[in-house]
């Protein structure tokens, strides 16, 4: 101890050779009054009064009490005051020829220095003195503080003298030497190759203290050299230095030194708890696991010792639990057979039987990294696989009632890393039941990790559910156990695999949902977002009695629509409801007025169009707009005319008239009861291939049909190997690449209307697109004087007055559209609609149209395609004269039959040498082509980089409603001018 060694100087007879100018606190009495000090103030006082004691010391040079002072600055070091100020005074006993006062200036310089300290260098010449000394105690001291404090000068300025006590007699003086040796070689790696020959001599020796550190010595050497090949980033002999080839030849040594520790009899000196020297067992156990990483031929020759390890020692003490740990490690890591593999997880599967908890915890910790380890490479060896009958994966699934128990653990840390086992113990056969538990826990589990657990139990149910109606039964139940806690993508991917799924299922999820809807008390806002939406689409399913007998006896009674109303207003009416959820159930209430009609009687109807304008005057903008809207959608379907006049005096600046009677058209009916008919099922594949490159293979990450088609797309980009110069359209409009259809800001079903979701909405899933997308106005030249409004009518019939540009007021849709208001078309719906359409044969080469009256040359008209009472033409210019390469088609949409066409939907592809830019269509209705009525338009820019070389070749798909029928086309154009476009 400190107060010992300063014991030891003061019987040394320095004491009585120098007078004592001022009085010297000794180490003990220092001791004696910070104990009795009652607050830190007190404490602090003292220490200061006595550094101020110790510098005036030092700056008198009182030699008799030097050793005195640096025992005192040890303590206090120890306790956290500043020190600094003794450096030297350390560096002066170091020097000192008496023992006791080189242990005290050791002590004191291993302590209170650092190997950045600059007086450092000032003990080099100290240390190689005291390491060539005839004291071995001296001796053993300057290797001490050579294997704490050694900087890379001093390790090659001291490795001679450190290597010749590698040789020494005395195994005390040899062991420290393999310490020193150890930071010197560690800070000076290029030595290594210089003393590997005298590893061979030590690993032969009898002490077992030079043995562990000689094993500790080639520890470090490897764990150094290979972090320098790791920042050289030298791949290919990442394991093929000279420090590692020569420990590899002594592997059969090692195993050798190994197997006579376990057969070893009892020896008091080294025996620990019944087992022989258990610090060098784990020592050389960690030494060949970093020896037989990646390598075959020394993981062959130590297989047989791990094994002898894995199944000789005994588990009863924690000495023998450290062995059997650290040769799982070794197992795991170097290139053991499957059998060898098992065993280690049988290992770990005993020590999660036992009582400590730390062990417990090492062992969930530990065969979690294994499984990963195994699966991760299996990935990269596509012929290796994690799942044989012998593997890691198999063995680890026979423990698997012992993990799951776990997750009842009072300890938190051991359930976080049972569960954390329990994913990847998952597989299609045991999926029920680890789902189950993996439920229950949910219920138990803190509020902070509900949300990552429904994540990973969505991933789970997404890879391995055994059929539709056990995975909508589950994502349900996950639900009601967290719905508050669960992301968007959890209740977006229950939304879609409900819809996906048959009229059985729908039915059942319905009928749940209602009945847990009803048991809420209003906190899961997940659960009720998924059911009010489930309700609004599959509403008529719930009216009926359902039973089943598979996979066990359930039923529900029918309904009627009137309390299917009061569960969907009883959760709006709650205070706590959540604005999304008032959105949704807007929603809910507009699909049931359509879904009830002809079921429901007048009183329960009319008390759907009174809930859907509650919020006519709501403060919320979303809210507002939703009941303005749908307020005219169910006036549509009953073929009400609303109108809105112009206020009469300045101060009504929102009055509204009473809307008229005049019928609406069958057209504007059929329209408005397409927008609330049940919105198609997403196709999983689409989605998938369309979600953004950052959510990886996060299965859990599922959103609604997002299109992100660009704006400006490249031939080339989505190229097939096998399909010419025209891309494969299989890829384009149904394959691997979205299509290059430019998006439109169209509000979905049932989901904000806001902008940032204004150009994902699909316009074959969201129907509201072709009622309530309208174009933006131009804006003026030059300022006019504003014009008294006139009346809008969502529903009448033609109008040329273009359409106002405030976002919450509703627009004609069926008039005609001026071509200076281009709108954004709706992009193409994550459904895959497009399979198995014939194309079209090519048209006829255009004839040039007559010139116009301004000298330029007059546009080409090139015919592209004409189906189902929808004809296309092209208008083709050369916007730039200096530029032949680029090009602007106007296409031109005609409808020849005798009833507006709508949810007009127009896609191009182009070959790899084309670059195209596709703009809005200025309407998604085409009005019937006769009279007064302007052609619907849609621009797109080219640019041909072969031009003149290769003609202009383009594919077309177009999708639109005629007559209540959906029709879809494929066709090619390629009659453009040769060497024109």
């Amino acid at each position: 101890s400190i107060a010992g060694a300063a014991c030891c100087c003061n019987h040394s007879g320095l004491t009585t050779t120098y007078p004592s100018p001022t009085m010297s606190l000794r180490l003990r009495d220092l001791i004696r009054q910070v104990r009795a000090c009652k607050t830190a103030a007190e404490e602090r006082a003292v220490i200061a009064k006595e550094s101020a004691m110790i510098r005036t010391a030092i700056r008198e040079e009182q030699e008799q009490y030097r050793h005195r002072n640096v025992a005192k600055l040890l303590f206090m070091h120890m306790l956290g005051y500043p020190t600094h100020f003794g450096q030297l005074e350390c560096m002066k006993l170091v020097a000192s020829p008496h023992f006791p006062e080189k242990r005290i200036g050791y002590l004191g310089m291993m302590l209170l220095l650092s190997e950045e300290a600059d007086v450092l260098m000032l003990a080099t010449n100290s240390l190689k003195n005291d390491l060539n000394s005839d004291n071995r105690f001296i001796a053993g001291l300057a290797l001490c503080a050579i294997g704490n404090l050694a900087t890379a000068d001093m390790s090659r300025d001291l490795a001679p003298e450190v290597d010749k006590h590698l040789k020494s007699s005395h195994p005390y003086l040899r062991k420290k030497a393999c310490l020193a040796m150890c930071r010197c070689l560690t800070k000076c790696p290029d030595m290594v190759e210089d003393f590997v020959d005298r590893f061979v001599t030590l690993l032969k020796d009898r002490s077992h203290g030079v043995l562990i550190t000689v094993v500790e010595l080639m520890t470090q050497v490897l764990i150094t050299d290979q972090e320098n090949q790791e920042e050289e980033d030298d791949e290919e002999d990442e394991y093929e230095s000279a420090a590692r080839s020569a420990f590899l030849r002594l592997v059969p040594l090692l195993v050798k030194l190994l197997r006579n520790l376990l057969t070893s009899g009892y020896s008091p000196e080294y025996d620990v708890a019944g087992i022989s020297d258990p610090f060098l067992q784990v020592q050389i156990l960690t030494l060949l696991r970093l020896l037989g990483t990646e390598d075959e031929s020394a993981s062959e020759e130590m297989s047989d010792v791990l094994a002898q390890v894995a199944t000789n020692t005994d588990t009863a003490k924690n000495a023998g639990n450290a062995i059997l740990y650290e040769c799982v490690q070794t197992i795991m890591a170097i290139e053991a057979d499957d059998s060898l593999r098992t065993l280690a997880i049988n290992i770990l599967g005993r020590f999660l039987l036992n009582k400590d908890n730390n062990i417990r915890y090492v062992a969930l910790n530990t065969l979690a990294r294994c499984i990963a380890e195994a699966k991760q490479h299996a990935r990269e060896n596509e012929d290796a696989s994690d799942e044989g009958p012998n593997s890691a994966a198999s063995a680890l699934q026979r423990h698997r009632n012992t993990v799951v128990d776990c997750l009842k653990d009072p300890d938190i840390s051991i359930r976080q890393r049972a569960l954390e086992l329990i994913y990847h113990l998952v597989n299609a056969e045991n999926v029920e039941s680890l789902t189950g538990e993996l439920l229950n826990y949910l219920v138990l589990c803190p509020r902070e990790h509900r949300a990552d657990i429904c994540t990973r139990i969505l991933r789970v149910v997404e890879t391995f559910s055994p059929n539709d109606r056990w995975r909508v039964d589950t994502l349900i139940t996950m639900l009601t156990i967290a719905g508050r806690e669960c992301t968007r993508a959890v209740q977006s991917a229950t939304i879609i695999y409900i819809s996906r799924s048959d009229d059985d299922t729908r039915a059942y999820a319905t009928h749940k949902l209602v009945k847990a809807m009803r048991d809420d008390d209003g906190t899961q806002f997940g659960l009720l977002v998924v059911a009010t939406w489930c309700v609004g689409e599959y509403g008529d399913l719930v009216l009926k009695p359902y039973s089943t007998e598979r996979p066990e006896p359930i039923s529900f009674m029918g309904l009627e629509p009137s309390a299917v109303v009061t569960t969907v207003e009883e959760v709006t009416n709650r205070h706590s409801c959540p604005e999304e959820v008032k959105e949704r159930a807007l929603t809910c209430f507009t699909k049931l007025s359509e879904r009830f009609a002809g079921i429901a009687d007048a009183e329960t109807l009319a008390r759907l169009h009174k809930l859907v304008k509650k919020y006519e005057g709501s403060h919320s903008l979303e809210l507002q707009l939703r009941s303005c809207e749908y307020d005219a959608l169910i006036n549509a379907i009953k073929g009400v005319k609303v109108s809105v006049k112009t206020p009469q005096s300045s101060d009504d600046m929102l009055g509204m008239a009473d809307g008229g009677d005049a019928p609406l058209s069958a057209e504007v009916v059929a329209a408005a009861k397409e927008a609330l008919a049940r919105m198609p099922a997403v196709d999983i594949k689409v989605m998938q291939r369309k979600r953004p490159p950052e959510l990886g293979e996060d299965l859990g990450a599922v959103s609604f049909g997002e299109d992100g088609a660009p704006s400006k797309t490249n031939g080339a980009a989505a190229s097939s190997g096998g399909g010419g110069d025209l891309l494969d359209l299989n890829d384009i409009f149904g394959g691997g690449a979205a299509a290059p259809a430019p998006a439109a800001p169209a509000q979905q079903n049932g989901t904000s209307g806001g902008a940032t979701e204004a150009t994902t909405s699909s316009s074959d899933v969201d129907l509201l697109s072709d009622i309530f997308s309208a174009p933006a106005a131009p804006a003026p030249a030059a300022p006019a004087a504003p014009a008294p409004a006139a009346p809008i009518d969502p529903f009448a019939g033609m109008s040329s007055q273009p359409a106002p540009a405030a976002p919450a007021a509703m627009m004609d849709p069926f008039g005609a559209m001026p071509a200076a208001a281009p709108a954004p078309a709706a992009p193409a719906a994550a459904a895959d609609p497009f399979a198995a359409m014939s194309a079209t044969p090519a048209p006829a080469p255009a004839a040039p149209a007559a010139p116009t009256d301004g000298g330029d040359k007059a546009p080409v008209i090139v015919p592209a395609l004409s189906h189902g009472g929808l004809t296309i033409e092209f208008e083709c210019t050369k916007p730039d004269l200096w530029n032949k390469q680029n090009s602007t088609l106007v296409a031109r949409f005609k409808n020849t039959t005798d009833a507006p066409i709508y949810g007009l939907n127009f896609q191009c592809a182009v070959p790899k040498y084309v670059t195209m830019e596709m703009k809005p269509p200025t309407s998604t209705t085409v009005p019937v082509t006769a009279g007064n009525n302007k052609l619907v338009t849609q621009t797109i820019n080219i640019v041909n980089s072969k031009q003149g070389t290769k003609n202009l070749q383009l594919k077309l798909k177009v999708g639109f409603t005629s007559n209540g029928t959906k029709i879809d086309h494929i066709a090619t154009c390629s009659g453009f001018p040769a060497g024109e476009y």
